[in-house]
């Protein structure tokens, strides 16, 4: 069975969904993450979902979102954790691409959604965009600081240098259809070097659509191509990739568990 451990189920009509979903199951997708970008939105996921025993969700505030209203503190995040169907926070971080919020908002956004996955005991989903050495430095002083805490950094198609910071602080990676398209020969070396235990897939649907639908809208069904990718890469069969990376979601994700 794979994971499909980042997508935005909410951005499919409620028409369209149970199909997504459907054609997800069939395709051996047998778990989906749905994931939070504002509070407001956050706040109706677990209603999305409800009726899907597959079906899991973050909450969290995009970079892209930081400044449209109050930062949520790291005790409103935990709280919000608490549903049943909650498993983690997220997705935050820095996006320097298209700066849609000051930075600084972005970092004391961050900050706050990194202390509150500490607070829940939960993992935290990473955006990070053009702002490798910024992430790097607030995780560094984020653990210094107040200690442990789990993160995935989604999507991952940043530098040598942040995936060595992660490393060096225990961090996941998922990997997105990125991984499938032709000019992303340094991902896939990056990808080489990154321990087996720490690797997830996922498709950020519906963006990112992998090698052989790319420039399509994405859907949770065609995770099944990126990890049949990175089971190429690491010189694995689909099935024991499958295996590998269900094990570490679960691992990460212990409330899916």
């Amino acid at each position: 069975m794979l994971i499909d451990s980042h997508c935005h189920l909410d951005y499919y009509t409620p028409a369209e969904l149970p199909d997504v979903i459907a054609r997800a199951t069939a395709a051996g997708v047998g778990q989906l993450v749905t994931i939070g970008t504002t509070i407001a939105q956050s706040q109706r996921l677990p209603a999305l979902i409800e009726g899907y025993d597959n079906l899991w969700c973050t909450v969290g505030v995009h970079p892209h979102h930081a400044a449209e209203a109050p930062i949520p503190t790291p005790e409103f995040l935990a709280e919000l954790t608490q549903h049943p169907r909650v498993i983690g926070i997220g997705e935050s971080g820095l996006d320097y691409f298209y700066d849609k919020a000051p930075r600084d908002i972005q970092a004391d956004n961050f900050r706050a959604h990194i202390r509150g996955a500490r607070l829940a005991g939960v993992p935290l989903a990473i955006h990070a965009r053009d702002a490798d050495d910024d992430i790097a430095t607030i995780l560094r002083q984020e653990r210094a600081r107040g200690g442990h805490f789990d993160f995935l950094l989604h999507c991952f198609s940043s530098t040598r240098a942040l995936a060595e910071a992660a490393m060096e602080l225990d961090g996941y990676f998922s990997l997105s259809g990125i991984l499938t398209f032709p000019k992303s020969s340094d991902l896939r070396e990056i990808a080489l070097d990154i321990p087996l235990d720490r690797l997830l897939v996922e498709t950020d649907a519906p963006y990112l659509a992998p090698v052989p639908f790319r420039g399509k809208r994405n859907e949770p069904a065609w995770v099944a191509h990126t990890a049949k990718r990175l089971a190429e890469l690491r010189g694995m069969t689909p099935e024991a990739m499958a295996e590998l990376t269900t094990a570490n979601f679960r691992r990460l994700f212990r409330k899916a568990a």
